[in-house]
């Protein structure tokens, strides 16, 4: 059985010419996307892509993106999703560490592919979407596009599906392995959370090679959602977006809702359409999502948890439920607990780190079996990220363990110090850090963005952080800049604001 080419065939059946995909204003319909997709994996066919054969993408936003991932699992291909921001040196790293076959490519001035396929010994052929460059391994994308009357290969759930590397690197890859049962895994959680169908209109900013951007395209596929794509995230042309194409409900992550409530004529728009919007990805203040409310109030705010390698969403609030400063109750497809350091379970009210159980938890780490054993121990995911449970049994995320600072001692959590800065009327988005201290061990470094026309010494918001935190938590440095280094999912990049500390003391 092959239960995307099931749901495909379904999908185009009982919505035929509904919007499935509107792309900067071309639209195709459920039929036009199953016909693109099958007449792709008929090309694809033809280049001996089959069951576990590794395909790469390396693509913007598109809707080739979406029929690459389709059509390759359609004939029980792996796919491996590449953002489309990584360079050669990243791209080699890890197209070798995936042993990729076939590489779906946009050609971009500032990457070789002939140099890349040259670099990597796996890889045979390189779909072209563009200009080709000429050579005997290249196929260009639309001479691929065969017919569509494809035969699906049947797959088995424990299959390898999808390989996704959570950043590119040039050291040793992190690949998620996820098998062709976990694809069910978001699936079944959203409708559990949420209340989606075929009335819906979403919007994605996000990458599709991120697992954030991939339940968009299951949406589409699985509820018959009309999916409105971004090549990127740009928050004047997301707000119109949402006005013109009446837009239900998205999710995003907390800068990209920051980024909104920048833009000055965000009261223009007519957001009414909203239904649902949900933040996730990393801890936030409810400040920013109430904010936003001002200008979607028929939408319910919703807190959202999960990683790639646990098929998200793994927690959602409920939709009857205001407390969106928690990130909701388990999916019934899991397990959830938090544990001390000894792994021992911990009573409702303290912190330690979130566990995770069940199907949905990815197979491995791949080729890093080492890692693997690490983070599967004891029957649970150890997520390394920390949060504590309510006693109505919603959880809490407090930060990553790798955000902990310990100050003399004392445990600060940075996203609960970033909360209280941006409580400062002229804050926009605030990041911290922990930096080497002699005496202390740890200090704690803040640099904040103020918002347009504003003007706050850094000491002011020191004095500010203390009447909101304990002594200890308050940063010891605050530095203002204009902005602040963010990673392809619109997050905030702390690890590049450590490398500069790093690099200024070296």
């Amino acid at each position: 059985m092959n239960t995307i080419y099931s749901q495909l065939n379904k999908a185009a059946a009982r919505f035929g010419s509904k919007p499935a995909l509107i792309f900067k204003e071309k639209t195709l319909s459920f039929n036009d996307l199953r016909s693109q997709v099958l007449r792709l994996g008929y090309g694809l066919r033809s280049l001996s892509v089959g069951k576990s054969t590794r395909v790469a993408v390396y693509l913007p936003n598109c809707p080739e993106y979406v029929f690459s991932y389709l059509a390759s699992f359609c004939l029980g291909a792996t796919v491996i999703p590449l953002d489309y921001m990584l360079k050669s040196d990243e791209l080699v790293s890890c197209l070798s560490h995936g042993e990729a076959e076939v590489l779906i490519a946009l050609n971009r001035p500032d990457v070789d592919i002939a140099a890349i396929k040259k670099a990597v010994p796996s890889l045979g052929t390189v779909v072209v979407l563009g200009e080709p460059v000429g050579q005997k391994w290249e196929v260009p994308f639309p001479a691929l596009m065969g017919h569509d009357h494809l035969t699906a290969v049947p797959v088995s759930p424990t299959d390898p599906a999808l390989l996704m590397y959570t950043s590119g690197t040039t050291g040793t890859p992190k690949g998620i392995l996820l098998n062709y049962r976990h694809l069910e895994g978001s699936p079944e959680a959203m409708k559990h959370f949420v209340d989606l169908s075929e009335r819906d209109v979403k919007l994605c900013a996000i990458p599709l090679s991120h697992i954030g951007g991939f339940i968009y395209i299951q949406n589409c596929v699985t509820f018959g959602i009309t999916l409105v794509l971004m090549d990127r995230f740009h928050p004047l042309e997301f707000l119109k977006n949402v006005a013109n194409h009446k837009v239900t409900c998205f999710h995003i992550v907390p800068p990209m809702y920051t980024a909104m409530l920048t833009v000055k004529s965000i009261e223009q728009f007519d957001l009414s359409s909203l239904r649902w919007v949900v933040v996730f990805g990393a801890p936030s203040s409810p400040d920013i999502l109430e904010r936003f409310h001002k200008y979607c109030p028929n939408a319910v705010l919703l807190n959202g948890w999960g990683m790639t390698e646990t098929c998200p969403p793994n927690t959602v609030t409920p939709l009857d439920d205001p407390r969106i400063e928690s990130v909701g109750k388990p999916a019934p497809n899991c397990e959830i607990q938090v544990v001390d350091d000894e792994d021992k379970l911990l009573p409702a009210g303290e912190v330690g780190e979130i566990v995770i159980r069940g199907w949905v938890v990815m197979q491995e780490y791949y080729k890093d079996p080492q890692g693997t054993a690490l983070a599967k121990r004891n029957g649970w995911f150890h997520t390394g990220d920390l949060g504590r449970f309510d006693a109505e049994g919603f959880l809490f995320i407090v930060g990553r363990k790798k955000e902990m600072i310990k100050v003399a001692g004392q445990i600060v959590y940075a996203p609960e110090v970033e909360a209280a800065l941006c409580k400062h009327e002229a804050v926009l988005e605030a990041a911290v850090i922990g930096v080497p201290d002699p005496m202390r061990g740890e200090s704690v470094k803040a640099y904040v963005v103020l918002k347009e026309n504003a003007s706050v010494e850094p000491m002011e918001i020191k004095y500010f952080a203390r009447e909101h935190l304990a002594n200890f938590k308050v940063p010891q440095t605050v530095e203002v800049r204009e902005s602040l280094p963010k990673n392809r999912t619109g997050k905030i990049d702390k690890e590049s604001l450590k490398q500069e500390v790093f690099a200024q003391k070296g």
